[in-house]
């Protein structure tokens, strides 16, 4: 989340193409099971751009507002540690089948609440708020940054354990942002975590055939 649709919108538009130059990265290196890590500064700009909409529309209730929330909420806590588990090496994977198994139960939970209540979203002078009726929510927030943060912190690359630190930080740093309702700093960390994965992907690596 930014602070204004304009920083939305250009953050957003900055992320995407960093996630474009990792899809290309990890393509030409020929380690396609790395595709959905390599992928997720294209999730992560996307999400801005959507967000850039629910700015446009004055928050409320809208398409734009359901498509941030489903992008937040059911598809991160799957992409993630599945995105993790496939890119890791066979010594780290056993540990990884937990995060991942609690990111689907989850998301399932979280799929189901979007689909049978309404999302709104509120202006709050430099956030936005977001409102979804969740049952349980101490217990699903503990399901969802185990499975996010969890499994890159439980990731045997070096590099995927900085990422979840700093994406850890910047959760922290946000959540303290927006309860003051001062200013959300989201676009200015996932810019961090995206230049963190392009660096992941031109480590030096072996090749894996083609599918």
């Amino acid at each position: 989340m930014c602070w204004s649709a304009t920083a939305d919108l250009t953050a957003g538009t900055a992320i995407t193409a960093v996630g474009l130059v990792c899809v290309a990265g990890v393509v030409r290196a020929r380690r396609l099971r790395e595709l959905p890590v390599a992928e997720l500064p294209l999730l992560l700009g996307a999400h801005q751009l959507v967000e850039a909409a629910v700015w446009s529309a004055g928050g409320g209730c809208s398409r734009a507002t359901t498509a941030w929330a489903v992008i937040a909420l059911p598809v991160l806590p799957v992409w993630v540690p599945l995105g993790v588990l496939l890119a890791a090496a066979p010594e780290a994977g056993r540990r990884l089948w937990a995060p991942a198994a609690v990111g689907l139960a989850t998301a399932a939970v979280l799929a189901y609440c979007l689909a049978t209540r309404p999302v709104t979203a509120e202006i709050r002078g430099h956030t936005l708020g977001y409102g979804v009726n969740v049952p349980w929510m101490p217990l699903l927030l503990t399901g969802y940054l185990f499975a996010t943060l969890g499994s890159l912190l439980l990731a045997g690359d070096r590099r995927l354990r900085l990422l979840g630190a700093v994406l850890a930080a910047g959760a922290l740093a946000c959540s303290a942002l927006w309860r003051l309702e001062f200013a959300s700093a989201w676009c200015a960390f996932a810019a961090i975590a995206s230049a963190l994965v392009v660096g992941w992907v031109r480590r030096p690596g072996p090749r894996s055939p083609v599918a």
